[in-house]
C-alpha cells in the first residue's frame, strides 16, 4: 500500500499573509512542516503543493519535492487531488503546512485505521484531542466533532456539539484537527462534489463528506503542537522550538 503526506501551501493566507515563509528558528515554517513530515519515516514520498514560486524554490532549493498548482483552487483537499490525479497511490495525507512541529505517534495512529479488515471500509480518517477548557469549547475558531461509539463521525460544528443540557452529566468534547488521510478515490470524488449546504454554513469542508454519507474515522490524539495563523501564534512557536 502506497502511502504519500502532501502538504498544500498557499502563499496569501488571510489573517497573516506570508505565514508559511516567515523564519522559525533557522528554517522558515513550510520547511520544518516539510522536513518534519519526512523525519517520521511514515511515507514513501512527501511533497510540498504550493500556488507559489517563493514556496516552490523554498523546498527544491533545499532539497525537498515540491509541485506548482495547476487551477485556482478553494481548498487545501482541492489542490492536493490536483495533484495525486494521475499519480499511483493509495493513501494521501494532508499534512497542513502551518503546523510545523509534525510529529510521527499521531500520524501513525491515523494511519493504522486504514490496515487490516476493519480498515478496508475506512475512506477519510482524521484527528482529533479532548477539549476542556470552556472558552476552547466556546470558541467558533475550535471546529468540534461528535462520535458515534466505533469513532465514526457524526457532525463538525464550530457550536459546542453536544449542548450541554444535563448539569448531571460531564460530556466529552473534541475538537477536530484538520489532518486527513484519504482512500485516492474518496479524495477524488470530493473535489468532484459541489459544496453542501452544512459546508456552505459551517465553513467546515469535511462536512461534504457527511452529507454524501461517508462517514470520517476519528483519531484520539494528545496534539500539543502549534498552528501558525497570526503573529503571535509564531511567537508561541518559537518559544517551543
Amino acid at each position: 500500500m502506497k502511502t504519500i503526506a502532501m502538504i498544500p501551501a498557499r502563499y496569501a493566507a488571510t489573517r497573516f499573509p506570508a505565514k508559511l515563509m516567515q523564519q522559525l528558528g533557522n528554517k522558515t515554517v513550510i520547511r520544518h512542516t516539510y522536513d518534519n513530515t519526512v523525519a517520521t519515516g511514515l511515507f514513501d514520498e512527501v511533497m510540498v503543493v504550493t500556488d507559489s514560486d517563493i514556496i516552490y524554490n523554498e523546498i527544491v532549493q533545499h532539497g525537498g519535492k515540491a509541485k506548482m498548482s495547476i487551477r485556482q483552487h478553494e481548498s487545501g483537499s482541492d489542490r492536493i487531488a490536483e495533484a495525486v490525479a494521475d499519480m499511483e497511490v493509495d493513501i494521501v495525507v494532508n499534512v497542513q503546512g502551518d503546523e510545523p512541529f509534525v510529529k510521527a505517534a499521531p500520524l501513525k495512529k491515523l494511519l493504522d485505521v486504514f490496515a487490516g479488515e476493519d480498515g478496508q471500509n475506512v475512506q477519510v480518517a482524521s484527528l482529533m484531542q479532548v477539549l476542556t477548557h470552556a472558552a476552547s469549547i466556546a470558541d467558533p475558531n475550535y471546529v468540534k466533532v461528535a462520535v458515534d461509539l466505533n469513532m465514526n463521525s457524526l457532525m463538525f460544528s464550530r457550536s459546542p456539539i453536544p449542548y450541554h443540557r444535563d448539569q448531571n452529566l460531564t460530556p466529552v468534547y473534541y475538537e477536530h484537527i484538520g489532518v486527513y488521510a484519504f482512500r485516492k478515490q474518496a479524495l477524488l470524488n470530493f473535489t468532484n462534489w459541489a459544496m453542501t449546504p452544512l459546508e456552505a454554513a459551517e465553513k467546515i469542508e469535511c462536512l461534504r463528506y457527511l452529507e454524501h454519507g461517508i462517514p470520517l474515522k476519528m483519531v484520539v490524539v494528545d496534539y500539543m503542537g502549534v498552528e501558525i495563523d497570526t503573529p503571535e501564534d509564531l511567537e508561541k512557536a518559537a518559544r517551543l522550538l
